[in-house]
């Protein structure tokens, strides 16, 4: 290692980003995944589509019943 380093030209936050953009991976038990990827071919759509439409009714029937 150098006793020293020069930063006077580096940039702050080149390689960071908010975390607003940052999706996690959701993992499916393999049943549950096999299930709507049936689904999901069926309509051509992706899974995550179909899985994001049950989530969002699921999000809105939770809501009516509050």
């Amino acid at each position: 290692m150098r006793e020293e380093y020069d930063f006077s030209k580096g940039k702050r936050n080149l390689y960071s980003r908010d975390l607003k953009d940052l999706h996690l991976p959701v993992y499916l038990d393999p049943a549950l995944e096999e299930y709507y990827r049936k689904i999901a071919i069926k309509k051509k759509k992706d899974l995550s589509t179909i899985v994001n439409s049950i989530l969002q009714k699921e999000m809105e029937l939770h809501d009516s019943l509050l």
